[in-house]
């Protein structure tokens, strides 16, 4: 190699060199790249081309979906069933031959059970338009329906346990003797025909033929008729 004089201008000055990398690291950056190389061409051997994949796994597959769906399909029929029974269970509860309601809804409790004008009035007195339905205070067979004097036209149903509930002063009868009747059933429309001063159901309960005051006696079955609870029904229809 010629050596160059210190007359002759140096072509580099003012240029600046990248240096060569040593031969330990280019040995290291090439290797990097080839093992990443490798990595990303084993991770895509791993995942199986459909084709390659055998016929029984993909029947495999598909049955373990169709037994998917259908345990699906089962756990919503049942759902629905359970909530079905709940609901029949609730109704049929509220014609249980025990179940006691109130004859109407929205009334004036007027005129108690007791001494009135020197006579015993032998019933309570439900104030509501004429025409209001009401409904049977529990399940029986119906001994009369039509014209029953004083009363007007009433309707007496006897019960099971051989009580009797009288229904005065209707404007209108909608059922007929010896017809059996469950709680809740309509039996006719509030009016004022009989012995009456306005428009009201007159109701009495009878025991052994002998009236009661009907507010004690509908207490221990579950029922405040002065303040229109119906203890029963209430729990029903919140079930």
């Amino acid at each position: 190699m010629r050596q160059r004089l210190s007359s002759e201008p140096d072509r580099y000055r003012g240029r600046r060199r990248v240096p060569t990398p040593p031969r330990s690291r280019y040995a290291a950056v090439v290797t990097t790249a080839f093992v990443g190389a490798g990595v990303v061409a084993l991770g895509a051997g791993a995942l199986p081309d459909a084709k390659s994949v055998s016929p029984s796994v993909l029947d495999e597959l598909k049955q373990a979906s169709i037994t998917s769906q259908d345990a699906s399909a089962r756990a919503d029929t049942a759902d629905r069933a359970s909530r079905d029974s709940t609901r029949a269970g609730a109704e049929n509860t509220a014609t249980e031959p025990d179940v006691w309601l109130l004859p109407l809804q929205g009334y004036d409790f007027n005129s108690p059970y007791g001494m009135r004008w020197g006579k015993l009035h032998t019933g309570v007195d439900l104030v509501a338009p004429e025409g209001t339905p009401y409904v049977a205070i529990h399940a029986g067979t119906v001994t009369k329906a039509g014209w029953f004097g004083g009363y007007g036209y009433a309707v007496i149903i006897k019960h099971a346990d051989g009580s009797e509930a009288i229904y005065g002063h209707s404007s209108q009868v909608s059922v007929q003797e010896g017809q059996q009747v469950k709680a809740g059933d309509q039996l006719g429309l509030v009016g004022n025909t009989g012995h009456s001063y306005g428009s009201h159901l007159h109701l009495e309960i009878h025991v052994n033929g002998q009236p009661l005051d009907p507010v004690p006696w509908l207490q221990e079955r579950g029922v405040d008729i002065k303040l229109q609870v119906e203890a029963i029904y209430n729990e029903v229809a919140a079930s």
